[in-house]
């Protein structure tokens, strides 16, 4: 398989922005581009492949084509595909929320549980979020506290910068605030309970339903810290530095800015996702090249070896 370039899917919501359309260039007919999935092989929002053998094929299509070999040693035993990536701008804030685990997902929801992280990208002044809560709880507790309006007092809200890097395992309650501009990696999952969402009503004037009985079930009620500090430090690797953001067991981040040249590789055990920040340059590998720029998604098949990174850009690097 040949190194992909992608589109998006993008999601029109009522706390969306413009800032994916006037400033990474993507295409809508809707009002406004809440998140771009970027890459993605799930079933709400597919990601295409823009020119090449595979133009216009989903990301799902390509794999089912070329065998799940190109995702890698290390996703061998997975259903589907491991994770999502987007881009979120949330003009509003979002719903107070909380995601399962993959035991509860599979069981209720049939589908995987969803663990993320986020990366800021812009965050105007007093930018918060919300991140867990304030106090030990009891399951009772957080339900009464839902249904009498007192959940806001339980929660932390934690003011936020560029550069922040925010961990969210599946359990942990949160939302992002208005002003906040990040990326996403994720489990591939698209389940979410939200448990308040400031009595706002949709286009057509109806509350977006709430789940207060399944957030119950999975919510982790210990007292929360905030750390959105980078795990790693900046390393100089020739014309680029790399510094890891955050891992778990199901992806790894890693920022990586390029000033001049660099070569980088695709071993078997992971395929690798460049999702361009900010800035332009070109991938060069087996004889081609390919042009990349703000909001360029790029798909590179666990095997392919090694690749070629020219110009001044920032990307943010995913493998699993």
């Amino acid at each position: 398989m040949e190194i992909t370039l992608l589109r998006p899917t993008l999601k029109e919501t009522l706390w969306g922005g413009r800032r994916l359309i006037d400033e990474f260039g993507f295409k809508t007919d809707g009002d406004n581009a809440a998140e771009a999935w970027l890459l993605s092989c799930h079933k709400d929002g597919p990601s295409y492949a823009i020119g090449g053998e595979y133009d216009g094929l989903t990301l799902a299509e390509i794999i089912k084509k070329e065998g799940r070999s190109v995702l890698g040693t290390h996703n061998s035993e997975i259903n589907g595909f491991p994770v999502l990536i987007k881009i979120i701008d949330a003009r509003d804030k979002l719903s107070v929320q909380v995601h399962p685990g993959d035991e509860y997902a599979r069981r209720v929801e049939n589908e995987n549980g969803k663990t993320e992280a986020w990366f800021v990208l812009g965050a105007q002044d007093g930018a918060e979020l919300i991140y867990g809560v304030n106090k030990d709880m009891t399951r009772e507790e957080f339900a009464a506290s839902i249904e009498n309006g007192t959940l806001l007092e339980n929660v932390n809200r934690v003011k936020v910068k560029p550069g922040d890097v925010v961990f969210i395992p599946s359990g942990m309650l949160h939302a992002i605030g208005a002003g906040i501009l990040l990326a996403e990696v994720q489990q591939s999952s698209n389940t979410t309970y939200r448990v308040f969402d400031y009595e706002r009503r949709d286009k057509n004037g109806n509350k977006r339903e709430l789940h207060v009985k399944k957030a119950t079930d999975v919510v982790t009620l210990t007292k929360t810290t905030a750390d959105f500090s980078a795990e790693g430090e900046e390393e100089q690797l020739g014309g680029a530095t790399k510094k890891r953001l955050t891992h778990c067991r199901y992806f790894s981040m890693t920022q990586l800015k390029t000033d001049g040249e660099f070569t980088d590789e695709a071993d078997d055990t992971s395929f690798v996702s460049l999702l361009v920040l900010d800035g332009e340059g070109k991938i060069s590998a087996s004889g081609k090249e390919y042009e990349i720029k703000k909001g360029s998604s790029v798909f590179i098949p666990a095997g392919y070896g090694k690749y070629t990174l020219t110009g001044k850009f920032t990307a943010l690097e995913t493998r699993t």
